[in-house]
């Protein structure tokens, strides 16, 4: 009999617990700092914000998963210096990853400095560039939402499924407003006014990882934005494809991590939306 101890075989439903302890801790400690940061900078633009709860929300996740899963790659928003390119560029430098884990600490900065309470954590797992977990939690409403590739997406325990609207007349719509003002936000109000006159009606809350949850849940029947980085979509876009959505980018092509002007539906409206976009862009 040998005398080597055999490493244990972790399975997705420990990858899973671990998420769920990282974004139920994070989440938790960030509500009590609710009011109370002490610093904030601008990263980006006047839209993109940084508070030391973000950076410690980020370490605190980042030393669980490391405690827990020691090989594995870890790409985390506040571990990437401010830009367009730079989430692609890090991305990139993390290809040859087995494991990796996409984090944002909080999703909706700007909200969680200005007391409105919509942001989230957003913790997500890419098993050789494909995601096969993604779990978004709101610690304002303490609602977990939770998908496994190929075993469905939850809240409260309770499958999800995408809303039946048929058309974008019928549907309640999300966008987000970009940091990039030369380009991406002239277009996105473009497309406002192609959109908003055909839709039911358009939100802006300020997370585009809740925004996603939420067509997930089938609260939303689509979302759409420009200028976004891997850990803005990576977790939502799990949640959307196991709930019978469809995400892609604004051109049609199926969602990767390289993704950054996104378009995610209930599916049924997806190509009417992406026409309306289309033409907003010509």
């Amino acid at each position: 009999m040998s005398d080597e101890v055999q490493e244990p075989i972790v399975g997705r439903k420990s990858f899973a617990a671990v998420a769920i302890n990282c974004a139920a801790k994070a989440g938790e400690w960030i509500k009590t700092k609710l009011g109370s940061y002490v610093s904030l900078n601008m990263k980006f633009s006047q839209h993109d914000l940084v508070t030391e709860i973000d950076k410690g929300s980020e370490t605190m996740i980042r030393n669980l998963i490391m405690t827990h899963f020691p090989d594995h790659s870890f790409l985390g928003e506040e571990g990437v210096e401010p830009g367009p390119n730079a989430s692609l560029e890090a991305l990139d430098n993390m290809k040859e990853a087995e494991y990796l884990w996409i984090v944002d600490p909080i999703d909706g900065t700007t909200n969680f400095v200005h007391g409105f309470p919509f942001f989230v954590v957003s913790i997500a797992l890419a098993h050789k560039g494909e995601i096969i977990l993604g779990v978004v939690y709101d610690p304002s409403r303490d609602e977990l939402f939770i998908a496994e590739k190929g075993k469905g997406a939850y809240v409260h325990g309770r499958r999800m499924r995408v809303s039946q609207e048929k058309a974008v007349h019928e549907s309640l719509l999300a966008t987000g407003f970009p940091a990039d003002h030369q380009q991406a936000l002239p277009l996105n109000m473009k497309q406002l006014q192609s959109v908003a006159p055909k839709a039911r009606n358009i939100r802006a809350s300020g997370s585009a990882a809740l925004h996603m949850a939420y067509v997930a849940a089938g609260r939303l029947s689509g979302f759409w934005e420009m200028g976004l980085h891997p850990w803005d979509l990576a977790a939502g876009s799990l949640l959307i494809q196991e709930s019978g959505g469809r995400v892609t980018g604004l051109n049609g092509e199926a969602y990767h991590l390289g993704i950054k002007d996104v378009v995610a539906t209930s599916g049924d409206i997806h190509d009417e939306l992406l026409k309306l976009l289309k033409e907003a862009g010509k």
